[in-house]
């Protein structure tokens, strides 16, 4: 591998190279990275809707999110028809500011269950669980992630049924001390949620090392695999 190849394969930013018929002829390691939350074929409409009329490169800015990856702009070049590749400028991540999460080893299935027993007393709303039940005890603050997942249960109080979904983010990490984890989420989400309680959630996810994702109708913690 040449120095400039090099380059490009420790790139922050994810760089594809496609042939004409959308197939990938190279990529990066974090293109590979974002490949496990979104198709190649997404990512080649891009590149040939904003690519120049005219053969040379094309620099846009647009904002795209897909999964925990977000974008500004994006580069695309071609020099021929046979090939075409694109350069997605990422926005600086949690990963790179947030210090690694410490604590005790613990089993998340227990927190999850420790908090919906709680507010459920007294409540006719229905708390469905959807859990993968492979995942290991893992770092955290004990006491800070029970006040997280509360408030986060607290701001959908009202709604007759709370699902909480625990799942692996397949392809996806976060990097602390260069070293890389694997990432896990704890998602709830409900027909409604109080809007009052988001900047505290925000904060008690700060206070736990830990991002927090907010859409519309759900909620959802990003957690690193630390085992160790």
């Amino acid at each position: 591998m040449t120095f400039d190849q090099q380059w490009i394969e420790y790139d922050f930013n994810p760089f594809i190279l496609f042939n004409s018929s959308g197939k990938i002829v190279s990529l990066n390691t974090e293109a590979q990275y974002l490949l496990g939350v979104i198709e190649a074929s997404a990512i080649y409409k891009i590149a040939t809707t904003y690519a120049s009329s005219s053969f040379g490169f094309k620099t846009t800015f647009l904002e795209l999110e897909f999964g925990r990856f977000r974008f500004f702009g994006i580069t695309v070049g071609y020099k021929d028809e046979e090939q075409i590749g694109i350069r997605l400028y990422q926005l600086p991540s949690f990963q790179f500011t947030k210090q690694k999460p410490d604590g005790q080893l613990v089993n998340v299935y227990t927190l999850i269950d420790l908090c919906i027993s709680s507010n459920s007393i007294g409540s006719q709303t229905k708390y469905p669980k959807e859990l993968d039940p492979t995942i290991p005890e893992i770092r955290l603050q004990t006491e800070w992630f029970i006040k997280l997942l509360n408030k986060i249960y607290l701001s959908m109080q009202g709604n007759m049924i709370i699902t909480t979904r625990l799942f692996f983010r397949v392809g996806e990490y976060i990097k602390f001390e260069e070293e890389k984890y694997s990432l896990f989420s704890i998602e709830v989400s409900a027909e409604n949620i109080n809007r009052k309680y988001l900047a505290e959630i925000a904060h008690l996810a700060e206070e736990n090392n830990l991002f927090v994702d907010i859409k519309e109708q759900r909620i959802t913690i990003n957690v690193p695999m630390i085992v160790k």
